[in-house]
């Protein structure tokens, strides 16, 4: 039985992640995993190394103050492919990490699927020459993507956006309020803080200010869901002035909280697109420490940071940077939105628009094939002769 090195470094990546696994196995059953990532990758059957919480963390400063850490992680990584010898590497997002560690691995003949683009249309647009050199495909899940590579000459395929498959809600509006106990003549807002400690720590505190604006404003009752990974008590400790009858702390049903909500506000990432596609009015924030901003911007080539912002080239959705995140601006955000029935249909017309761009393609099953693929085009038995670590 051969394996191969799987490494998602925060929840997205996980779940993506797992969704590859499965299809990848059902396949080739013959196959193992093993590497970083989270329940839903040991859900799937791939033995995890090490915890995808150790790598989830951003910005300049943050690493820093991690690094030796990180850099141990690194080291027992390629230590376990030096040893295990997969037949190749599934790197899932998280470039910081994972294009230092594709430099390793093409150097012990391990050939390199990466899974889903560093942002280089946005910024770091030099990571396309670390990409020529060290990975063997790139899988794409945005359609723009396709001619940056192929001016980049990189071989990549556009296997469509891996959450198509995977956002949709379980339960109805009204079965989610039985089962959380929440009262169906009062608004219900999904607040999303991130899935990465440190933005959890940055935002969580601005959004306890803001709930007894928003329950005072619009009667609300609120719904939080804490990403995969997170640490429920650390949660606790940072919501102690948050009103606990109005609230529900959540670890499940994300996609549920959100398919029942009048309104959901949203770090940026992935959770916004996962709004976008359930068709639910969302404000999106963020904040870094003032440093690492101060040194991105001279870097960003994009002047918008919400996805949904991103891939319709314009502000479709409000967008709380840095000091603009505040909570007199969640709850005017917040108004313009809950007040206008137009603007809640305007909203929902951009996001079938977005739908409608991102297509139908089966990510996760293209990218089981490519992986099959790349396999085959590598036989197991050309690294023979080739240097093991020492």
């Amino acid at each position: 039985m051969s394996s191969l090195l799987i490494v998602a470094g925060e929840s997205s990546g996980d779940k993506h992640g797992a969704r590859l696994v499965r299809e990848f196995l059902e396949r080739h059953p013959n196959e193992t995993f093993f590497g970083v990532g989270g329940p839903r990758l040991a859900e799937a059957g791939a033995e995890i190394l090490v915890p995808m919480k150790e790598l989830a963390v951003m910005g300049i400063f943050e690493v820093a103050a991690r690094l030796f850490r990180l850099r141990g992680i690194f080291h027992r990584l390629r230590r376990a492919a030096a040893e295990r010898r997969p037949r190749a590497a599934v790197l899932i997002d998280s470039p910081d990490f994972n294009l230092r560690l594709a430099k390793k691995l093409k150097a012990l003949g391990i050939p390199v699927l990466y899974y889903i683009s560093p942002t280089v249309w946005a910024w770091r647009k030099g990571r396309l020459k670390t990409i020529r050199k060290y990975v063997d495909r790139m899988l794409l899940i945005f359609p723009f993507e396709k001619e940056i590579y192929r001016r980049a000459a990189i071989p990549a395929v556009y296997v469509g956006h891996p959450l198509m498959e995977s956002v949709r809600s379980g339960l109805t509006r009204t079965e989610f309020f039985v089962k959380h106990g929440l009262d169906p003549r009062r608004k219900l807002i999904t607040l999303l803080p991130g899935s990465r400690t440190g933005e959890v720590r940055r935002h969580l505190p601005v959004i306890v200010k803001t709930i007894p604006l928003l329950r005072e404003a619009f009667g609300a009752q609120f719904v939080l869901v804490a990403a995969d990974g997170l640490d429920r008590n650390g949660f606790s400790r940072l919501l102690a002035g948050a009103p606990a009858e109005d609230l529900r702390l959540l670890s499940q049903d994300g996609y549920e909280a959100m398919a029942a909500s009048d309104l959901v506000l949203s770090a940026c990432g992935t959770a916004n697109l996962e709004a976008a596609l359930l068709g639910i009015p969302f404000v999106a924030f963020y904040r870094i420490s003032p440093l690492t901003y101060t040194l991105g911007r001279k870097l960003v080539k994009i002047s918008h940071y919400s996805i949904v912002n991103i891939l319709a080239g314009r502000p479709v959705v409000a967008e709380l940077i840095q000091r603009r995140l505040t909570p007199e601006n969640l709850v005017r955000e917040a108004r313009a939105i809950l007040d206008s029935p137009k603007r809640q249909a305007e909203l929902q017309a951009e996001f079938r628009k977005l739908h409608d761009l991102l297509g139908n393609e089966p990510a996760s099953v293209r990218a089981a094939q490519e992986l099959g693929a790349l396999l085959a085009a590598v036989p197991s038995a050309k690294r023979a002769d080739e240097p093991r670590l020492t």
